[in-house]
């Protein structure tokens, strides 16, 4: 699964661990989820486009799709 979390995060000059805290998750979660190594839970693409304020289908695709 591919995403721009951490395109979005640097616009905002938010460190992976800044965002970790405002979704309550550890700062490897971040990292693992912004370089497409762990696909998060429904719950946590939810809470990670409500705060880049987008929708989870902007936020991730799979490769090879629209």
């Amino acid at each position: 699964m591919n995403n721009d979390i951490e395109l979005r995060r640097v616009k905002r000059d938010l460190t992976q661990e800044d965002l970790a805290e405002a979704l309550d998750v550890t700062r490897q979660t971040i990292g693992a989820i912004e370089q497409g190594r762990y696909d998060p839970r429904l719950e946590l693409a939810f809470d990670l486009a409500d705060f880049f304020d987008t929708t989870v289908d902007e936020l991730f695709w799979r490769e090879g799709t629209d």
